[in-house]
């Protein structure tokens, strides 16, 4: 019980203090007249993102592995690392966590009309239509996902860990920003567009179908390039519990 607890809290704070970052970001630097507010703060909103990944992974990586992300979590699943029950129990702690924190952020604000949603058409900066998005979350997913698996792989890894996954999902939220306001988390987009409603409610979909096809192409992809290769072979998961 004490992982899952541990999987809400970290997503809660990656969806508070990221979005909640991307919400102030635009709103100071659009008032400022700044003659490019876009890339001011796609600098700090990836940035935001990567420290609050850092900061968690070293608070909560030796208890649940700091998921914190049903993409993350789906790509351990799919490569071994990870039991089904476990899984299953990410998810809904994960999705909780980001729910809770979309309601903080109503609460802080005051209002649900800003809270870091997701989107295209419309709503993205480059105006960049669904199946452009789509194909934009899956690379960025496969990027960081992958990514994940390889650092994650050896235990004496473990004390750069953090930082590498920090600054890997720093690396696309930089690219990914002006695209889609980059997702790569199903959990960190389903709160805020369930808080938000309307359009970004509408458009959420993209934002949980392709992490996830992007996390089973990076695990099926690491899983061929680490097999019988010294030193890359990924952690097996325990054996499922017998329910009783």
């Amino acid at each position: 019980m004490k992982k899952y607890i541990a999987e809400c809290i970290g997503t809660f704070v990656l969806t508070a203090f990221g979005c909640g970052s991307a919400v102030a970001a635009n709103t100071l630097l659009g008032n400022s007249g700044q003659g490019l507010p876009l890339a001011y703060s796609t600098l700090l909103i990836a940035f935001a993102f990567g420290l609050t990944i850092v900061a968690m992974a070293y608070s909560i990586g030796n208890i649940s592995g700091c998921h914190i992300n049903p993409a993350v979590s789906f790509g351990m699943l799919l490569s071994g690392r990870m039991t089904r029950k476990d899984f299953w129990g990410y998810i809904v702690a994960q999705v909780i966590g980001g729910i809770l924190a979309a309601g903080v952020l109503v609460l802080i604000l005051g209002s649900n009309d800003a809270l870091g949603t997701n989107g295209y058409g419309a709503q993205s900066a480059m105006g960049i239509n669904a199946g452009v998005a789509f194909l934009v979350e899956v690379i960025l997913t496969f990027v960081f996902v992958i990514a994940v698996l390889g650092v994650t792989a050896k235990p004496e890894f473990s004390n750069v860990a953090g930082l590498v996954i920090g600054l890997t999902l720093t690396l696309v939220h930089i690219f990914g920003v002006p695209f889609t306001g980059t997702s790569v988390n199903p959990a960190r987009s389903l709160g805020p567009a369930l808080l938000s409603g309307g359009v970004a409610l509408q458009q959420v979909w993209v934002f949980i179908l392709a992490p996830l096809v992007g996390a089973a192409l990076a695990a099926v992809i690491y899983r061929y390039l680490a097999k019988g290769t010294p030193g890359a072979d990924p952690i097996a998961a325990p054996a499922e519990t017998p329910a009783k």
